[in-house]
């Protein structure tokens, strides 16, 4: 009988090998998880000196805004790195935040703070190629939620406000990127929708959490839903009224040489309305950036209303 030929051996792939593998590519999800892209929508707002500043039609200017955008989504991931590590423990007895990465224990807390100073290195260095003003813009936000993540997010309505702070300093940091100067009116509005948007957060979180709120977060203990709603029914009124009258105010139809950006009213307007409902309502409101990628109402005005901006702004006709 003749002998078949011997098979040619496969070479066997070490268990070490494979489980080296396993673990660095946990780690690149738990940084990645950890630094929570979805929020990253909060920078858009960065891009709204590129578009009021006229430069959306200038390659030079975009990309200058693309990389301001970049250097925000690094600083934010920075920021909840070491937020999440300080606050890891209290994030245990919170029914979503105890999945998160540092709090489970999936992501060390030494190895998010040594992430963050690579991250910290690499966002201020990019901030200052991009220019330095926006350098300084990038350092003072760094600055400002770093002393949030450690003290004043303990601070009552305080803690709201710096928040809000942190939105107003990417929109004035991405017309600093463009070399544009921003509206004041502008800037105003950014504060008080940011202020709508953080309220509404600590609502959501003080219904979810219930009785426990004070055991998450300290501040919760001095909030409670009819005072948040009596803020939110201040700021609401605010910001519709601050973007109502930025439309029509003689700065704005002098620099754009045009009054229809009145025509977009109605979109803040449904906007707003239909954010307040998804909080009252559907009990929403904690998570604004994920509310705005899975809500397709609130997405599809929020798009409307960037394409009749846009095209208000750059078509000559109108």
């Amino acid at each position: 009988m003749a002998r078949s030929p011997a098979s040619p051996a496969t070479p066997a792939i070490p268990a070490s090998a494979g489980e080296h593998l396993g673990t660095r590519s946990s780690l690149v999800w738990n940084i990645l998880r950890s630094l929570r892209p979805s929020q990253w929508t909060k920078n858009l707002f960065v891009f709204a000196g590129l578009i009021f500043g006229e430069k959306l039609t200038d390659p030079a200017a975009v990309k200058q805004a693309v990389l301001a955008f970049g250097v925000f989504c690094l600083l934010s991931g920075t920021v909840y790195l070491i937020n999440d590590v300080l606050d890891r423990e209290a994030d245990r007895l919170h029914p979503i935040k105890s999945k998160r990465p540092i709090a489970s224990g999936a992501f060390s807390p030494a190895g998010a703070l040594a992430t963050a100073a690579v991250l910290i290195v690499a966002s201020l260095s990019l901030a200052f190629a991009v220019n330095r003003p926006f350098g300084v813009v990038a350092i003072t936000y760094l600055a400002l939620l770093a002393l949030y993540s450690v003290w004043l997010k303990h601070m009552v309505i305080l803690d709201v406000l710096v928040l809000a702070g942190g939105f107003v300093l990417r929109a004035y940091g991405g017309a600093v990127a463009v070399n544009v100067a921003f509206s004041h009116w502008l800037l105003l509005l950014m504060l008080l929708l940011a202020l709508f948007l953080g309220l509404s957060k600590r609502r959501a979180e003080l219904v979810v959490l219930a009785g426990s709120a004070p055991e998450h977060r300290p501040s919760l203990a001095e909030y409670s839903p009819y005072l948040l709603d009596q803020m939110i029914g201040v700021v609401t009124a605010s910001t519709l009224l601050a973007y109502a009258f930025y439309t029509i105010s003689p700065e704005t139809v002098q620099k754009f040489h045009t009054d229809r950006l009145l025509l977009t009213v109605p979109f803040p307007l449904y906007g707003i309305f239909r954010y307040l409902y998804l909080v009252h309502q559907r009990d929403g409101g904690g998570n604004p950036s994920e509310m705005l990628l899975t809500d397709t109402p609130l997405l599809v005005c929020v798009a409307l209303w960037g394409v009749f901006v846009i095209t208000i702004l750059y078509t000559p006709w109108l």
